[in-house]
């Protein structure tokens, strides 16, 4: 059975938690940005809601988000892919306007699991968070 934030509203899949160490639902935490009622505030919620955005294939947020100096000119995620679970491993603000996150986050693809890290650099534009580009080790 799936983990639930409540009844009503499922945990959102970056696993962000709440003060009491409880799982945000989907809807207080990265569905606000997926939704387009607000903007990431930062270069991690930003890739929080990135990978919320693969978890549900939501391949129109992931395009919006992604710098345009470095986007390809196609996007489609993968609906085989089931993300398992994001962990964060490191947020760094380099200046204002550049930050780095590193993360792991784990999968399964026909009955296989697996795991990608990366560290991801983002940049603000315009007042707004942007991933350009990530380095998978």
């Amino acid at each position: 059975m799936k983990a639930m934030a409540t009844n009503l509203h499922p945990v959102c899949p970056c696993g962000r938690l709440d003060p009491k160490g409880r799982p945000l639902a989907l809807d207080a935490c990265c569905g606000r940005f997926l939704s387009g009622a607000v903007a990431a505030p930062d270069a991690e919620s930003l890739m929080r809601s990135r990978y919320t955005a693969y978890a549900v294939g939501d391949d129109a947020y992931l395009r919006d988000t992604w710098q345009a100096a470095t986007r390809p000119a196609e996007l489609e995620t993968d609906p085989r892919i089931k993300w398992l679970g994001l962990d964060v491993r490191g947020h760094r603000l380099i200046d204002a306007d550049h930050a780095e996150v590193t993360f792991v986050a784990r999968y399964r693809l026909d009955g296989r699991g697996g795991r990608m890290q990366e560290r991801s650099r983002f940049v603000r534009e315009g007042g707004r968070w942007f991933y350009v580009e990530g380095e998978v080790a």
